[in-house]
């Protein structure tokens, strides 16, 4: 059995975003350049895990770590991915894949908070992601009943459950580019 637990979606998840966004922002100041709410928990009637995805973006590569040494100060939990996956038909360069991850302080909302560096490939895909499937709800619905099987599947750990996971948001992400650059949008 999976410890994979995909949930409906809750109206309530853009305003827990909200307040712990304030928090975050008050911990980083002018650090971070921006706060977004990212991952399923944004997009509205997608189900997901219960856990709300925030990114930090900053402006250089050294601040990732001044955010994780401030966001540890103040008990959030480091995690170890330094870096996303590569995605087919975008720059294959390390540098454009690397971030942080911290956890919310012990018995607090369940938060992941993923720290990247502003214009790199991967900051640009969280935020890409999010738009393209807010504007195309027959696309998130597909993604989210995915999701749901997905979690179904005995799946041992959640790093299996986003290995699984990547290759399809790649899918979804590619034509989310050409939607991007058909419409002008912009992070």
């Amino acid at each position: 059995m999976t410890g994979i637990v995909i949930v409906r979606p809750d109206d309530s998840w853009p305003a827990q975003y909200e307040k712990t966004a304030r928090v975050v922002s008050e911990l980083l100041g002018e650090t971070a350049l921006r706060i977004d709410h990212i991952g399923s928990t944004s997009v509205p009637g997608l189900p997901a895990k219960d856990i709300i995805d925030m990114q930090v973006t900053v402006g250089t590569e050294p601040e990732l770590d001044d955010v994780v040494e401030r966001m540890a100060a103040a008990d959030w939990e480091v995690r170890s991915p330094k870096r996303d996956h590569p995605v087919p038909g975008l720059p294959a360069d390390d540098l454009q894949w690397v971030k942080r991850v911290l956890v919310e302080p012990m018995y607090r909302r369940r938060v992941n908070l993923h720290i990247r560096v502003a214009g790199r490939a991967n900051q640009r895909y969280a935020l890409l992601f999010r738009d393209y499937l807010r504007n195309h709800p027959d696309t998130a619905r597909a993604y989210g009943e995915f999701k749901v099987r997905a979690a179904a599947l005995p799946i041992e750990s959640t790093a299996e459950y986003t290995d699984l996971k990547d290759p399809v948001c790649d899918l979804i992400y590619l034509p989310a580019e050409e939607w991007a650059a058909r419409t002008g949008w912009t992070a």
